[in-house]
């Protein structure tokens, strides 16, 4: 079943409190988010019947760093920013280009920028970006073959990655599930980091956006590091995170 788009923004925001936190109370949050308490215990238990929170007396704390919040959830954190992120990185792409686009909410966002771009070959293993990009004139899309992760409408596995190696592109425009401010960018499942640092190495500039809540969050599986981006594009305003970039040459772009 859907979850309805208030109640995953609601979700969303009950998550990202207590990862800033680490804990969460039914008061603070009835207050903050102008509901009811009744409305935020229900909340509560959802999520930790996800298991994205544990319940205690009076409220919730964090579980660990090593799952991922659901899709609908991700795509309701931050989406105006994500949207602008997404504007911002298409201003990037130049017509005629060859593009890896992998899975995640703020790399869809680059995609609904791109629609009006013209002789674009686009290939990726994020099936939402072939339904955002499939049919467009002038957009070729070609979706990677492999196993399909239901949850997130993601191509991941051997077959993807060989998939994959058999093109060299202009630029590779990726997300992330967490970002260090010493710019390591890290994510949530091994599959998904695999095929990420595939497409890495067989594109000619990487491009990663990211958005500032993103930031200092914790997950287990690294990516890469700024040296192996060419562009990071995130509305993040963190100084370790700046120096990062100039020692490794990375130019940092903020949306507007």
């Amino acid at each position: 079943m859907k979850v309805p788009d208030v109640v995953a923004a609601r979700h969303a925001a009950i998550l990202d409190a207590a990862r800033r936190t680490g804990s969460v109370s039914v008061d603070e949050l009835a207050e903050q988010l102008a509901v009811t308490p009744q409305t935020i215990r229900k909340d509560l238990n959802i999520l930790a019947r996800q298991s994205m929170l544990t319940r205690t007396h009076g409220g919730a704390v964090v579980i660990s760093g090593t799952d991922n919040l659901a899709y609908p959830e991700r795509r309701a954190v931050a989406a105006p920013t994500k949207a602008a992120i997404g504007a911002a990185a298409a201003a990037l792409v130049p017509n005629g280009a060859s593009l890896f686009i992998n899975i995640g909410t703020t790399t869809e966002a680059i995609a609904r920028s791109l629609v009006d771009h013209r002789d674009l070959m686009v290939i990726t293993n994020n099936l939402n970006v072939v339904d955002i990009l499939g049919g467009r004139p002038g957009i070729e899309v070609i979706a990677a073959g492999g196993r399909v992760r239901a949850s997130v409408r993601a191509v991941v596995g051997a077959l993807a990655i060989d998939f994959i190696r058999g093109f060299r592109v202009d630029m590779a425009l990726i997300g992330a599930s967490a970002l260090d401010p010493d710019g390591t960018f890290l994510n949530f499942d091994v599959d998904e980091v695999r095929v990420s640092q595939t497409i890495i190495r067989h594109a000619r500039r990487v491009l990663l956006a990211i958005d500032a809540t993103k930031v200092g969050r914790a997950a287990p599986v690294r990516v890469g590091d700024m040296a192996d981006v060419d562009y990071l594009v995130t509305d993040a305003d963190d100084a370790a995170l700046v120096t990062a970039c100039a020692d490794a040459g990375t130019e940092m772009i903020r949306p507007a």
